[in-house]
């Protein structure tokens, strides 16, 4: 009930928003084709571009002599790329998602209190701890999970539109397109990321959420104000090195931290990349895979991020108990 209330509430956010995204996205994408095609019809009928093995004409882009000139190779290093062209029309939703959940959050205890539904709230037979996770579950699992189905929207809808672009000039998508690249498996690492998403994202979802319940006003400032001028502080006065550390390892570890691990994608940073062993846009899945997400998760920096937003967390639980007079 809960999670209903809370994805009701703010269905614009969680629902819309990151398909809005995804929908402009794909608009975009179609307005480029279209410019493309008039800049393409311009071009002189001598203009060629040569491959290994021969040359096509740019004008009407025989895009089936193409397929019968590319060498394996080229097919494969073609599908990396437009694998990378998936995985960027897949971030539009994503970067909805860190404004939506950041947002949310610094709302989720403050915006009762401001307008007093608290007291409605907390006359039903519910507990503030089951309140407060609702609202976690929310922003760490819920809104992710719909900002990647809006993510998998936007592959296969980019999919669909490349594939129109080559039967247009005489190819053949299947061929061309679906079988040097992965859409399954973009599709599979944006939803495989959603865990890992959720723990790492703890740290800002903890602050935000313990500021929305104690400020009396203007949580936003608070939250931004407390952690960076914590950073000047310690830059100031050098204070790190008594701990042999120095002040960027602060505004990484704990400002940035606090206020960004929100942001999809921000683990790679701590992820073991390791060693890329092909070049060219086939790389990507060098970068992108199972191994490399899941990698963080034998970091301290995911686990001692998740212990203090799980200590804020439990703070905004005890402030939420009496601080409800708006």
């Amino acid at each position: 009930m809960l999670l209903k209330r809370e994805f009701w509430e703010h269905k614009g956010g969680f629902f819309w928003a990151p398909l809005v995204a995804g929908g402009i996205l794909l608009l975009l994408t179609l307005m480029g084709v279209g410019a493309g095609e008039v800049l393409l019809r311009k071009v002189p009928d001598h203009a060629t571009i040569n491959v290994e093995g021969g040359s096509f004409q740019v004008n009407g882009l025989d895009l089936a002599r193409l397929t019968e000139k590319i060498s394996p190779n080229e097919l494969r290093e073609f599908g990396g790329a437009i694998d990378a062209s998936l995985y960027m029309a897949a971030t539009w939703p994503f970067v909805v998602l860190a404004f939506v959940v950041f947002f949310y959050c610094l709302g989720s205890l403050y915006d009762d209190r401001k307008d007093r539904s608290v007291l409605f709230w907390k006359s039903l037979p519910i507990s503030d701890r089951d309140t407060v996770l609702s609202k976690v579950l929310s922003a760490t699992l819920m809104a992710p999970v719909i900002a990647a189905t809006a993510a998998i929207l936007t592959v296969f809808g980019s999919m669909l539109i490349y594939s129109l672009v080559v039967l247009l000039h005489g190819g053949n998508p299947y061929t061309l397109l679906w079988v040097p690249a992965s859409p399954l498996k973009v599709c599979a690492h944006l939803l495989a990321s959603i865990p890992v998403y959720a723990l790492w994202a703890l740290p800002t979802v903890g602050w935000l959420m313990l500021c929305s319940s104690w400020a009396k006003s203007k949580p936003f400032l608070w939250a931004l104000i407390i952690p960076i001028f914590a950073g000047i502080f310690v830059g100031w006065f050098d204070l790190m090195h008594a701990f042999d550390l120095d002040t960027a390892w602060f505004w990484k570890n704990i400002v940035a931290r606090s206020l960004t691990s929100i942001v999809p994608g921000a683990w790679f940073d701590a992820a073991n990349i390791g060693d890329i062993s092909v070049d060219g846009p086939q790389a990507i899945h060098s970068v992108i895979n199972l191994r490399t997400m899941y990698s963080v998760l034998l970091t301290p920096q995911l686990w001692i991020g998740a212990v203090a937003g799980a200590a804020m967390l439990y703070g905004a639980i005890r402030m939420r108990r009496w601080r409800d007079d708006g």
